[in-house]
């Protein structure tokens, strides 16, 4: 592949790359899915490159620096929602205590989640 080629298909990575990272943030699955067919195009057209030319290898750490970005993104999406999710799974009844000083939980637990305060 000629290296004006292979240069070109790296900065399309790098914007395509970044692209998906704005579709996600703004929750446009669509266009994030579309994004990450058209990465995974580009990447099968760059397999079949043995070795980068010195000039391609700053453009290939650029792509590198954004794709650890979307990785952290996605990742501190990910431990957000596991939070959330471990949040509403808790009880949400009071601790009570027994006339012999062992915690326990208030019975009919779960306000928040029954829909009744």
């Amino acid at each position: 592949m000629e290296r004006e080629t292979v240069r070109e298909l790296l900065i399309q990575l790098r914007d395509i790359i970044a692209a998906e990272r704005e579709y996600a943030k703004a929750l446009d699955l669509p266009a994030m899915m579309a994004a990450v067919r058209r990465k995974e195009t580009l990447i099968k057209a760059l397999n079949s490159v043995e070795e980068l030319h010195p000039e391609d290898q700053q453009v290939a750490r650029s792509i590198q620096h954004e794709n650890r970005r979307n990785a952290f993104l996605y990742r501190a999406t990910l431990n957000w929602i596991q939070e959330t999710m471990e949040f509403f799974g808790r009880k949400s009844a009071p601790v009570t205590y027994n006339p012999y000083g062992k915690a326990g939980n208030a019975a009919g637990g779960g306000r928040l989640l029954s829909g009744t305060i």
